[in-house]
């Protein structure tokens, strides 16, 4: 592809939208294309941010503008963004967490006619965690893991798709399936720990980017690896990058790890 890459954000007026246009506006090979926020809402019109053009309402008018687009909105929009790329034959990125089996289902089948990259963490450091994770839950496979995550009061769903993938990290390396072994809720009388499960923790509060934790227990040790996100620009220059990795390439289904190179570890469930 020739010129500077037009990238159409979807969501742009959320917390990640704007962090978006504001890494768009310092990112050689890169413009904005597009900024869409939902009908009604009353940046219609209005300069963006970068001083790039206006708000626009809606994916159907503004795709002509796009060379790509990245979604960090809702499910729902997301699936109608991927709906109209599909028929246009524009890339997408998906930052897009909670969605359901049925509604991951549909991405991937749109994923038979555009270069889609769907991830719930756009980190670099979240990626070379969920490989040391894997590392680590062969080495310490009788170990108790373990995964918590902190987000801010905002976030709507829960756990995290970061935390998820982590925990698809741990039991592939152990040739588990997290939907068999994952436990994600535990109150009043439990009983002991089943052998082999894999928790899954959410803390929600103040106005925490993104920490997680993953735990591995033993007898007289644990071993913790943490990843913290101090600021959406992290999430932000990913996106970014994964935008302009995707233009020009072949349909599939991509994920972060083809962006910077490393091997698969889980599933990259959004």
């Amino acid at each position: 592809m020739t010129g500077a890459v037009r990238v159409a954000v979807i969501g742009a007026a959320g917390r990640m939208g704007l962090a978006i246009q504001d890494v768009l506006s310092r990112t050689s090979g890169a413009v904005l294309g597009a900024a869409i926020v939902e009908a009604g809402d009353p940046l219609v019109g209005k300069p963006v941010s970068s001083g790039q053009g206006l708000y626009q309402a809606g994916m159907e008018s503004a795709s002509s503008g796009a060379d790509v687009c990245i979604d960090f909105s809702s499910p729902s929009s997301t699936l109608e963004t991927a709906r109209i790329c599909s028929g246009r034959g524009i890339p997408l990125v998906i930052g897009t967490t909670g969605f359901g089996a049925a509604e991951r289902e549909e991405l991937l089948v749109h994923a038979l006619r555009i270069p889609l990259l769907l991830s719930p963490n756009m980190s670099l450091g979240v990626h070379l965690l969920a490989h040391l994770v894997g590392t680590a839950a062969s080495v310490l496979s009788g170990y108790d893991g373990e995964v918590v995550e902190i987000h801010h009061r905002l976030k709507k769903d829960a756990p995290s798709g970061t935390a998820l993938y982590l925990a698809e990290a741990m039991a592939r390396a152990r040739g588990v399936a997290l939907s068999e072994v994952g436990t994600f809720h535990r109150e009043g009388m439990t009983g002991p720990r089943s052998s082999g499960s894999i928790g899954v923790m959410a803390v929600r509060g103040g106005d925490v980017v993104g920490d997680h934790t993953v735990y591995f227990l033993g007898e007289g040790e644990r071993v913790e690896l943490t990843h913290r996100a101090t600021s959406r620009e992290t999430f932000a220059r990913g996106a970014v990058s994964a935008a302009l990795f995707l233009a020009g390439k072949p349909p599939g289904v991509y994920t972060m790890n083809d962006v910077l190179g490393l091997p698969l570890q889980g599933g990259e469930p959004a």
